[in-house]
């Protein structure tokens, strides 16, 4: 069987999955929707990744009976802790896509995305928010990213609910009067952000924390003094998962990448990644800021063919066909090679 690398992003909101083959050609890439094991089930959620899985090889001109690839690399939201990995590599073992499967935390895949390096820190703020570091020896450092229980805060669904919540004492007089009312009032077409309060409780409507994020900036932007918090404190937060992070593997006074990506980053402009980037050198000058160019999955790919031992063009082929501006770490690594 020729070496083949099956990739995973699994996302709160999408899955993508990537299939490879050693030099880093392209064979087949699907899309489809979030399926975190841990929120949907196990069985679900694998077969909404084996469907996908599938759907790469029928694309690839694979046969059905042949296995998809020779390594799985998976890396997903909610494997946060060693024990989910664990029973996750065992669940997508037994599903005999590929004779080795590795399942890691999706900031990690996005950390690989944005570096050639051999360490760096990776931010990922979109449904949720996390942190992962890498140092040059092989340290890692980690979140439990469990939300409220493990010390998170952050993300397109707490700046949402936060939202609502900033919405509804502000109508009912219990908060600062703010512009998120009427914006909120807009977004659902109603005259009073109780009747929308109601709406939810009775499931009449749905409420979507992420549909509201955006309304936040769009308020903040307009100089609204509660939504400028809650953005103040995003940037404040992703700067402290940064810091922190480097800090554990004493990356401070190191040249070190630190890759931001995520929904909320990626959306926003400058808006949060520049003050970011700024807090970020104030405490850590060495420090390369930089917004991943390329799809996760990617990272997730490009993992999977560091374990296959794959040729380092390989990383060059791959990121040249997502992005024209390759890293120059890539290029050195790959003339070298």
């Amino acid at each position: 069987m020729s070496d083949r690398v099956l990739a995973i992003d699994g996302g709160n909101s999408k899955t993508a999955v990537l299939l490879v083959d050693a030099d880093g050609k392209v064979l087949a890439q699907v899309r489809g929707p979030g399926a975190p094991p841990q929120t949907v089930g196990m069985k679900r959620g694998l077969d909404v990744f084996e469907g996908l899985a599938r759907e790469a090889a029928a694309q690839a001109g694979l046969s059905p009976d042949e296995p998809i690839a020779s390594h799985t690399s998976a890396y997903l939201a909610g494997a946060d802790l060693p024990r989910e990995e664990e029973d996750l590599t065992r669940a997508i073992t037994e599903r005999g896509w590929s004779a080795t499967t590795f399942v890691g935390n999706d900031t990690f895949a996005l950390l690989r995305a944005g570096t050639a390096a051999a360490g760096g820190v990776a931010v990922v703020c979109g449904a949720g928010i996390n942190a992962v570091g890498v140092a040059r020896d092989g340290r890692t450092h980690r979140f439990p990213a469990l939300g409220a229980i493990s010390g998170d805060w952050g993300g397109g669904g707490q700046l949402g609910n936060d939202a609502l919540w900033h919405a509804v004492r502000a109508e009912d007089g219990r908060g600062k009067p703010t512009l998120l009312l009427d914006a909120l009032l807009a977004h659902y077409g109603e005259k009073s952000i109780f009747k929308v309060v109601e709406k939810i409780h009775f499931e009449e409507i749905e409420l979507d924390p992420h549909a509201l994020c955006p309304l936040v900036f769009e308020v903040a932007a307009q100089g609204d003094s509660v939504a400028l918090e809650q953005v103040d404190r995003l940037i404040e937060e992703i700067v402290v998962l940064a810091t922190v992070s480097m800090r554990k593997l004493d990356l401070m006074n190191e040249p070190v990448d630190v890759v931001l990506g995520g929904g909320v980053l990626t959306h926003t402009g400058d808006t949060v990644v520049g003050p970011v980037r700024q807090q970020i050198l104030e405490a850590a000058p060495l420090a390369q800021v930089r917004l991943v160019d390329v799809p996760p999955v990617v990272g997730a790919a490009l993992l999977g063919l560091d374990h296959i031992g794959a040729s380092p063009s390989a990383e060059l082929r791959l990121r040249s066909a997502y992005t024209d501006h390759v890293p120059a770490a890539v290029l050195d690594v790959a003339a070298s090679g």
